[in-house]
């Protein structure tokens, strides 16, 4: 979609985008300026998922994920010029970067399925149980000890989850599903990304931004392509440098400050999730979601924090 210009231009915008973050985290150092940045990298995923929500509401979910793709492509392109072919040709274990690459555009077109029929800040409060399923999966995958600890901490987490589906008889919608599976797939992804912590992130970015590009392409092929308008265009457009301006932040935060000070502040993102969704689409959550979310919230943080805690007494 994109010609070969606009994607020179794309890449001179990414560039100018990095070297102002970069300069915005500089005027705040320590604890501070990492705090700031993990909450501007939040906001800009809640930006990110309210667009998303947004759009998904007259587009369908392939042609966001292939105009998304696109716009990050071009966003990474220096990147990808600078790293050369080589890295790609050698980059290890390609098995599991291609299983990686499927659980990240998987978790990505569920989240816009179910935002077609859930709230938004449901939607990210069962996103928000991801990590609490790594660590229940981390004996088995990554043959990590979990202590009673963190296992009382995850069986929290699921009665978390199970308030959040509001269960009564018509509440396992297929909104709900899709947010269930994308929830699970996104952490196989998080754990696929961990047992690829050597790998370079460019490579990493590159092989998922190209997975969602030919998994939107063939949804394109099967549910049609609707011509957007130019305003719709540059907010579909967005999508994708919204995101990886947002993981820009992210990182900044955590190279700033200790994960332990800046990483709480994530579940901010539930709170955006209920003012944008509240003031754009009139959504308000229920007692249970609520609970279920302040219940997920919490064993996330203990476990977060335990884990921290953890790695200070092995050292």
């Amino acid at each position: 979609m994109a010609s070969p210009a606009i994607g020179e231009k794309g890449g001179e915008g990414w560039i100018i985008a990095v070297s102002l973050l970069q300069r915005l985290g500089a005027l705040a150092t320590g604890n501070t300026g990492g705090v700031a940045m993990m909450l501007l990298g939040v906001l800009l995923f809640a930006v990110n998922d309210t667009l998303g929500k947004w759009l998904v509401g007259a587009y369908a979910v392939g042609q966001l994920l292939l105009v998304r793709s696109i716009a990050g492509l071009c966003a990474m392109a220096p990147f990808i010029r600078t790293l050369g072919p080589y890295a790609f040709l050698r980059a290890p274990r390609p098995g599991l970067q291609l299983l990686r690459a499927i659980f990240s555009t998987l978790e990505g077109a569920l989240f816009f399925w179910a935002l077609t029929e859930l709230p938004l800040a449901e939607v990210m409060t069962y996103y928000m149980a991801g990590p609490i399923y790594v660590t229940a999966l981390s004996p088995f995958l990554l043959g990590e000890r979990v202590g009673w600890r963190r296992w009382t901490a995850v069986a929290v987490g699921f009665l978390g989850v199970v308030l959040a589906l509001h269960p009564s008889p018509g509440s396992l919608s297929l909104g709900a599903i899709c947010a269930l599976v994308g929830s699970f797939s996104y952490a196989l992804f998080l754990i696929a990304t961990r047992k690829l912590a050597g790998t370079p992130g460019t490579v990493l970015m590159t092989a998922q931004l190209l997975a969602a590009l030919a998994f939107g392409g063939a949804l394109v092929l099967v549910q049609g392509w609707t011509p957007p308008g130019m305003l719709d265009l540059v907010l579909m457009l967005f999508l994708g440098i919204g995101s990886l301006c947002g993981n820009l932040c992210v990182n900044q935060s955590l190279r700033m400050a200790p994960a332990s000070v800046v990483v709480p502040y994530q579940y901010t993102l539930i709170l955006w999730g209920m003012l944008f969704g509240y003031l754009f689409f009139g959504e308000v959550m229920g007692p249970l979601p609520l609970a279920g979310a302040v219940i997920i919230i919490g064993a996330g943080l203990f476990i977060f924090l335990r884990e921290q805690y953890l790695r200070r007494q092995a050292v």
